[in-house]
């Protein structure tokens, strides 16, 4: 199969990464852009080399696929407009300004039988990649996503800027109905809450602990995973992972030099490993558009569905009522 043409909607910071980005992907070929502001559209169509498009329209029709990497406000009128031309589209996160406008564009992803993938680029974090498969009904998570201020991205909630990439990890984890949400959150430096905390609740009893500022003196990216003898860390700033796991000791085949820890009388003393996985070096945002182009070469679902922005959308939007109540 030839190469699939794709145009991007907004080079703003994020932007210009993604054009930088989608040139790395071989299934993809970077026909342009469109920018509303043309003095920053001429500026990146010279630094980048990279042509730029004169509207919307143009750029959406000369291509098989958008991605949108445009301010939040705008998502869903860009998606719109490539669904509505039966283009594939990739959407930054959070998808949409609102769960409606996000159950919208689900019904016209399935009006028009394209492939949607949304921007949660955390799942392709390799250090989350590397333990994935360790996950085993975690029961208690815990996760600080700290920044140091930025103006860019205040015109949202922190919950909407920053704490949606460790709900969309937690929904992704826990396999169970969400059950109760409860939060809190404070306004510092801007309209809306910079720094907020929330607790999610599951029918299988597993509780998630959120911590998001974007106020901070330092900057951390963390999440902690506990489930039945296991706990697994997981860095998402330095890309790193580790698993602290614990098994039954063989009272015949004891190594003298394991870590073994006595739970008392008439238990079954337990060996703990420690293991730090191999975390393979890559571009998370390479990543997630290349399994992009592979599910619509291959026919396949995308890796972060339309339906899973929507639900971090919709946890999120509750978080914000509860601060706001």
């Amino acid at each position: 199969m030839s190469k699939l043409n794709i145009g991007l909607l907004g080079a703003g910071h994020l932007g210009k990464i993604h054009l930088k980005c989608i040139r790395q992907v071989e299934d993809f070929n970077l026909i342009g852009f469109f920018d509303p502001n043309e003095e920053n559209g001429k500026k990146v169509e010279a630094e980048l080399e990279v042509k730029r498009f004169s509207s919307i329209k143009e750029l959406i029709n000369a291509s098989d696929a958008i991605d949108i990497v445009t301010p939040t406000m705008n998502h869903f009128e860009c998606a719109e407009m490539a669904l509505k031309a039966g283009k594939h589209v990739f959407i930054e996160k959070p998808v949409a300004s609102s769960p409606e406008e996000a159950e919208r564009l689900l019904e016209l992803e399935r009006e028009f039988g394209v492939k949607v993938q949304v921007g949660h680029v955390e799942r392709f974090n390799p250090a989350f990649v590397a333990v994935q498969n360790k996950f085993d009904s975690p029961m208690f998570i815990e996760t600080h996503r700290l920044a140091q201020f930025n103006p860019r991205g205040t015109d949202v909630p922190v919950v909407l800027d920053l704490m949606i990439h460790d709900l969309d990890i937690i929904l992704s984890t826990v396999k169970s109905k969400l059950v109760n949400v409860s939060a809190s959150g404070v306004n510092v430096v801007s309209d809306t809450p910079d720094i907020a905390n929330a607790r999610l609740e599951f029918e299988n009893g597993c509780v998630a602990n959120l911590t998001a500022s974007r106020i901070s003196m330092k900057n951390m990216r963390k999440s902690r995973f506990f489930q039945k003898n296991a706990y697994i860390s997981v860095d998402f700033l330095t890309k790193e992972s580790e698993i602290v796991s614990m098994s039954d000791v063989d009272e015949n085949d004891v190594d003298p030099l394991a870590m073994i820890l006595e739970l008392g009388e008439g238990k079954t003393s337990k060996e703990i490993h420690f293991e730090k996985p191999v975390v393979e070096e890559s571009n998370a945002i390479v990543e997630e558009l290349t399994s992009f182009a592979k599910s619509i070469i291959n026919d396949i679902p995308t890796a972060v569905t339309l339906n899973d922005g929507y639900q971090a959308l919709l946890v999120a939007h509750q978080i914000v009522e509860k601060i706001k109540s």
